[in-house]
């Protein structure tokens, strides 16, 4: 399989790149430097040239250069852009959306039935691009992705901001009340090469089956040396999980065995 993946340097790009390529397939990065995603004909070109077997969208404006409704166009026109291409060229198309697409007053857990209702911000554009995606190619798959888990700091994941938390506070406050969507990198990229294969619909990843954050911190510091010190709190209460039956995937305990 050839794999074309726009955000391939990204948190989650980096690790469906190597397992992709571990796994003998090959992996084109989108360069946004030399294929510009505000120019049609250049991205149709491009991909027209790669012939990838499916596109992976995973790009999100995560280093903002100043431009103008940069992230509208990255999370919204860029997806739409795609999508379309995609249909036109037939190549299968896998666009990541995220957990944010329900509001922190919305109830969850969520299932493929819930309908999204962020009213603004990232979950907004988002929620807004998975209409618009689904609009554009109706074969599309869209994997909502919740809190990822790596093995280290470094990129946007769930050790960062347990470092940076211990780093400001000296302690990280977890709150006993709150289930986020969470699943480790490396299965988020195994359920992602799957879903590359499955029919065409709206996917959830999440490996959160009954924990708080509070217990899945105090895991994840024991994991790591009791590197950091994890306080329960009660001040955010939301049930972020999302349950998916149809989606490969290990449930936290698998690599947390010291959840409770």
């Amino acid at each position: 399989m050839k794999a074309l993946i726009t955000g391939a340097r990204g948190t989650v790009g980096t690790r469906l790149s190597a397992r992709l390529t571990a796994q003998g397939h090959a992996v084109v990065a989108w360069n946004r430097a030399a294929v510009p995603i505000d120019d049609y004909h250049a991205m149709e070109a491009f991909v027209r040239a790669e012939a990838p077997d499916v596109v992976y969208h995973l790009a999100i404006a995560s280093h903002p250069t100043g431009r103008q409704g940069e992230s509208w166009l990255v999370n919204y026109e860029w997806s739409s852009e795609l999508a379309w291409i995609t249909r036109v060229l037939g190549i299968r198309f896998v666009f990541t959306s995220t957990a944010m697409v329900f509001s922190n007053h919305a109830r969850g857990p969520f299932t493929r039935d819930s309908v999204p209702d962020a009213p603004e911000g990232y979950g907004y554009e988002k929620r807004r691009a998975e209409e618009r995606v689904r609009y554009q190619n109706p074969d599309a798959v869209i994997a909502r992705l919740g809190w990822q888990i790596g093995e280290a700091p470094g990129s946007n994941n769930m050790i960062d901001f347990l470092v940076d938390q211990s780093r400001k506070l000296g302690y990280v406050p977890a709150s006993t009340r709150w289930y986020p969507a969470t699943s480790f990198l490396e299965d988020t990229a195994g359920a992602l090469i799957s879903l590359a294969q499955m029919p065409p619909d709206t996917y959830m990843i999440d490996s959160n089956e009954c924990w708080t954050f509070y217990e899945i911190a105090s895991a994840l510091a024991r994991r790591h040396g009791d590197a950091w010190r994890v306080v329960p709190t009660s001040d955010f209460v939301y049930d972020q999980r999302m349950q998916d039956p149809r989606v490969p995937l290990p449930s936290l305990a698998v690599r947390l065995p010291r959840l409770p």
